[in-house]
């Protein structure tokens, strides 16, 4: 087993959520999820090489749970693959396919918009939710997919954002409740740039420092180019870039591999 460690989205060198990518892995995804608990890094993913002309294989797993889609992770993956030679992934779950590409300063894989299941949004959701009474939004929560579907919560500033300390056992149990993947609260902080916060963990110490599938669903809902500010909060500043180019939605950012001893397994 191979396992390398990345950081995806950093706004800074040594910055970024942290991600393994791992070849000549465990097949089972008992095994899986067991290594990925016990690494304990934001994502884990596991690639498996396809027949001749066939993409690689991508099968997500973050501590707690295995994933659909993980795109700071799928970064981290392209990184490598794309040392190589030009690199498509299949993701293990569903299917989707995510074309990778690796410019001189950024890594991006494109995606699509996704079929979200028809889900009524009361008005009142994201306060309860987000344990807030008397919230008031910038505008009206929505869903939005480009692989693994967030509720999208736009509030009025970061003073907002930053002040959240939501009950993470309700939103945790919502999402499961309805397969959605958990409440993704923003702001506007500038032209087409906003900061945002990832609630989908029990844990408040797992909070997300970069969620990529955020950031491109929302450019996909407001179909144009955006930037997506992430970490502060956790000492960890990240920038996600989503590009839109007709139907698709190019997610990317920094991707710096972190010094190791090859990670041989």
């Amino acid at each position: 087993m191979q396992v390398h460690e990345l950081l995806s989205f950093g706004a800074a060198p040594g910055k970024g959520n942290t991600a393994l990518v791992i070849e000549h892995g465990p097949d089972s995804q008992t095994e899986r999820q067991a290594f990925a608990t016990a690494h304990n890094k934001a994502a884990c993913v596991f690639l498996t090489p396809g027949g001749a002309g066939e993409p690689v294989e991508a099968d997500f797993y973050y501590p707690h749970m295995r994933s659909p889609l993980c795109l700071h992770a799928t970064l981290a993956a392209a990184h490598i693959l794309c040392e190589r030679g030009p690199a498509t992934l299949r993701t293990a779950m569903r299917g989707q396919l995510l074309e990778l590409s690796r410019g001189p300063e950024f890594t991006f894989a494109a995606v699509r918009r996704q079929a979200v299941a028809p889900l009524g949004i009361d008005p009142g959701l994201p306060a309860l939710l987000l344990g807030e009474p008397e919230l008031v939004l910038a505008s009206a929560p929505l869903l939005s997919s480009v692989g693994s579907a967030k509720l999208l919560i736009e509030v009025a500033d970061r003073e907002t954002l930053h002040a959240l300390h939501p009950p993470l056992e309700r939103i945790v149990d919502w999402s499961k409740e309805n397969g959605i993947s958990g409440c993704y609260v923003y702001c506007r902080v500038g032209q087409d740039e906003y900061e945002g916060r990832n609630f989908n963990h029990l844990d408040p110490a797992m909070e997300d420092s970069a969620t990529g599938v955020a950031a491109g669903a929302l450019a996909a809902w407001l179909q144009h180019d955006l930037v997506m500010l992430q970490g502060a909060n956790m000492d960890n500043p990240c920038r996600i870039v989503a590009r839109v180019e007709g139907q698709l939605i190019f997610v990317g950012g920094a991707t710096e591999s972190v010094p190791s001893d090859a990670h041989l397994l």
